[in-house]
């Protein structure tokens, strides 16, 4: 049993290397592309700026217009330029993600089976598939964590200094002051509702809470996101003794039920998902059920390239780890999950 586990884990380790190959040439060529794109809006931007210097020399006897159109250059020039440039940072940040798990992927296929074997007491002992799956999670983890920081200081930041830039051209426009309040007021509000959607993204792709408060508050923030957001049939009902696990299992269930919720709401169009989740002395246990249409589930579980839904690569982490998924749907019928996952050490 533990050998086909882990056989299973390899062939998933070659499928993943394979597939990162191919997602970094065609990230190289995007990044090329976009490289040029930044290039020509620099120009772009440098000729409306020198543009709108000569309009503020002579600002006075220059038709409204003008002004006017001076300044939407300048700003649609800077704004397109901004998102190009935080393009091609995601394109480069991407890039390196990559690289990295592209290494990870080919050290483990090389040291563990350099010859194609599988080292027979490690299968024996099963605990060299646990301990490399850990080392992917939290790998992963990493790389996630570094880059939500990175969005952080940099486009929310950036963000920032617009609505400074609003202020700014507030007070130029003087001759009809009363439109220009409206414009920059509708401005600022957008301005407002973008910094808080990267603020939304930074928690999507890595929830800063997670390290600092635990699992439960952050399935908390998580489900009252989603309601905010305008879906509020998550239902979330926690037992047991709230406790810190390890990083690497507070991660994987979170992000197993973040799946879950993600596969009821896109797939099954479900109106309403519950999750139980209870913290035993011995084990975590999580039960999620939704009334969406279903699927049929041995073709999900079947699939050579691990499904639409990605059902096999959620059950090979929980089994790699000790723990145990089970799935049951049916097409009109809505999902219902049940996985365990042992905490006894923790």
């Amino acid at each position: 049993m533990a050998e086909n586990t882990f056989s299973q884990f390899l062939e998933s380790c070659r499928r993943e290397h394979k597939k990162i190959q191919l997602e970094l040439k065609e990230v190289d060529m995007l990044i090329q592309q976009t490289s040029s794109e930044v290039d020509r809006l620099v120009q772009r931007s440098a000729r409306a700026a020198s543009r709108l210097s000569k309009v503020g020399a002579q600002f006075d006897t220059i038709p409204r217009g003008d002004i006017k159109s001076a300044y939407t250059e300048i700003m649609e020039s800077q704004q397109r330029l901004f998102t190009m440039r935080g393009q091609l940072e995601k394109l480069q940040s991407d890039q390196h993600n990559l690289m990295r798990l592209e290494g990870l992927y080919g050290k483990i296929l090389e040291q563990v089976v350099p010859q194609g074997g599988i080292p027979a007491q490690a299968v024996k002992a099963g605990t060299l598939p646990q301990s490399l799956v850990i080392n992917i999670i939290e790998a992963q983890e990493r790389e996630r964590q570094r880059l939500s920081r990175k969005i952080h200081d940099g486009p929310a930041q950036s963000l920032t200094n617009l609505v400074l830039q609003a202020e700014i051209c507030e007070r130029f426009f003087l001759r009809d002051p009363q439109q220009a309040q409206v414009e920059l007021a509708e401005l600022k509000k957008n301005v407002v509702r973008t910094f808080r959607s990267v603020k939304d993204f930074i928690f999507e792709l890595r929830p800063m809470m997670l390290d600092d408060l635990g699992l439960i508050p952050t399935l908390k923030r998580y489900t009252e996101g989603l309601s905010t957001e305008g879906f509020a049939g998550v239902t979330l009902n926690i037992t047991g003794k709230e406790r810190r696990l390890a990083s690497y299992k507070e991660v994987t269930i979170f992000r197993v039920i973040q799946e879950l919720i993600h596969i009821g709401r896109q797939y099954g169009h479900a109106s309403s998902i519950k999750i139980s989740l209870d913290m035993g002395e011995q084990q975590v246990r999580v039960v999620a059920e939704d009334n969406g249409s279903g699927f049929d589930l041995d073709d999900e579980l079947t699939t050579a390239d691990a499904g639409r839904l990605g059902l096999p690569t959620l059950r090979e982490r929980i089994e790699m780890l000790g723990g145990r998924i089970v799935f049951a749907s049916g097409v009109g019928q809505g999902m219902h999950v049940d996985l365990t996952l042992p905490v006894a050490q923790e």
